[in-house]
């Protein structure tokens, strides 16, 4: 190996790909991050690193939130931008404890478990839901909640923070929070994370000054309830949202991330010195660096996305953590075991749309380039099913077999407009199919194009290249999505052989 490849550092973003609100904490020399996953099932993903750039997931928090209609997709409603927002992970006393709050449901959650890895977690859950609250353990065992936006409040909760502390009642901790970034803001400063450093209180939030970018604003006071002063900490890129992080020969960093268009929000990390009690962020101060004082990365692969061959060895999981499904799944209607190798998708209703359709299971796309197959098997579609590979945001696309008048065809659809619009169909005479879809999301390029093949080796261009946008309704960046649905008749199904999934583009070849 060369030299220079031995000694290049880890560079931003140190993640490219969406994990946003990520909440982190260092136990031993182990570091853990919670992260948000909203409409998602299993939900509140956790992550493993030994070196702040190398993250593996390792556990969810939460199966599901609830059973409500939104969280199910029926009656055609959805929690698609909703489900469970910023989460904040804690370790206290042996017990490791991760938060999360939800519109949907109009609660707070707090998980809790022994073991973050293997669990089991243990769940708490009550009204209301405090808006991107930062769950905190005081020195004198008692336990809070930091909440809010713009005007940020404090309440205390239980010793096992299982629920608001009885006969307590919230107080305001900062009246207006935004206010080091002056008078004209965009976003009220909201994503508070709370940590105490040497006897002092440090609260990091966000705020989007208006004309003016994503704005990580500090406060800090000598007692929890204040007073508490506080100052611009970094306004570059628009890296924004987080916290502090140490490591155990005594760096520090802060852990951040950065909207980047349709691949969703990804990781920074950027060099904190301490300056009269002050972090100071960024190398030189109040800049992001490129480059960190970290080992490279070795990729997202098969960290956080990998592929799939769907064969299961005894004891192995179903599902692989990469996966997550959009919105709670119906169990009765997938398998890994109807056919040995495969992924069995079948049909239990009739839908209209493919973003509300059942069991469409999904994994992140990544940056700067990325690639995802997969063959399809549809000998078992009825007469007007639709099962392919989808590219999941609100403005989606699709490529798959469409079973209509007795025929099966590759269809390519595109909801760019976000209307789903049918641009290109061929005939298909045969059973088994193959897909590609590449992105490409260099420079915010945000460019997806659809291929098929019907020998897996010569791929061709169908309908036409997506350009993908990151949509606040869904508020998630593009996922790839395996997907069969019935617009006619239930009973239906579908195989899928494999996912495979690469961080390079190779076209039609």
């Amino acid at each position: 190996m060369p030299l220079a490849a031995q000694v290049r550092p880890a560079q931003n973003p140190v993640i490219f790909a969406d994990v946003p609100d990520l909440s982190m904490i260092r136990v031993g020399k182990t570091y853990y991050m919670s992260s948000t996953t909203m409409h998602m099932s299993p939900g509140v993903p956790i992550m493993k690193s030994t070196d702040l750039v190398n993250w593996q997931l390792v556990s969810y928090a939460s199966d599901t939130l609830g059973s409500q209609d939104e969280l199910t997709l029926t009656n055609g409603k959805s929690t698609y931008g909703r489900g469970s927002w910023a989460s904040s992970l804690r370790f206290h006393q042996g017990t490791y404890y991760v938060s999360t709050f939800a519109q949907t449901t109009g609660k707070t959650y707090v998980y809790s478990t022994k073991n973050i890895e293997k669990g089991p977690w243990k769940v708490a859950s009550f009204k209301p839901s405090y808006h991107d609250h930062s769950l905190f353990f005081d020195d004198d065992g008692r336990v809070y909640l930091v909440y809010g936006a713009g005007k940020l409040r404090l309440i205390e909760l239980t010793a096992d923070a299982s629920g608001v502390k009885p006969g307590t009642t919230e107080q305001v901790l900062i009246e207006n929070a935004s206010a080091p970034s002056g008078p004209n803001i965009n976003l009220q400063a909201e994503g508070s994370q709370l940590f105490k450093i040497k006897g002092k209180y440090y609260l990091f939030n966000i705020v989007w000054p208006r004309d003016g970018m994503r704005t990580v604003v500090v406060h800090r006071a000598d007692k929890l309830t204040g007073p508490y002063e506080g100052r611009v900490a970094l306004q570059d890129l628009g890296v924004a949202q987080g916290g502090l992080i140490d490591t155990p020969d005594g760096r520090w960093f802060s852990y951040l991330f950065r909207d980047y268009g349709a691949v969703g929000r990804i990781p920074y990390l950027v060099p904190v010195t301490w300056t009269d009690g002050w972090p100071v962020l960024g190398s030189p101060a109040g800049k992001v660096p490129q480059t960190l004082p970290l080992p490279p990365s070795k990729g997202l692969i098969p960290g956080l996305v990998a592929s799939d061959e769907f064969n299961r060895r005894k004891g192995e999981p179903t599902l692989p953590l990469v996966w997550q499904w959009n919105h709670n799944p119906e169990n009765s209607l997938w398998s890994l075991t109807d056919r040995a190798g495969y992924l069995r998708l079948k049909t239990g209703r009739v839908d209209t749309t493919f973003l509300l359709a059942r069991n469409t299971l999904t994994q992140r796309t990544i940056g700067p380039t990325c690639a995802g197959t997969t063959a399809l098997e549809v000998s078992h579609l009825k007469e007007g099913d639709f099962a392919g590979l989808a590219l999941l945001q609100k403005r989606y696309g699709l490529v798959g077999v469409d079973y209509r008048n007795g025929a099966k065809s590759i269809v390519m659809i595109s909801a760019e407009s976000e209307k789903p619009v049918e641009l290109q169909r061929l005939p298909l005479k045969q059973n088994t199919v193959y897909f590609k879809a590449e992105c490409d999301f260099t420079e915010r390029k945000d460019v997806a194009t659809f291929y098929y093949s019907l020998d897996g080796k010569a791929w061709k261009a169908i309908g036409a290249p997506l350009k993908m946008a990151y949509t606040l309704p869904h508020f998630m960046g593009y996922r790839f999505g395996l997907f069969t649905y019935a617009t006619k008749t239930a009973g239906g199904y579908a195989d899928f052989d494999y996912f495979r999934i690469a961080d390079t583009t190779t076209g039609t070849k």
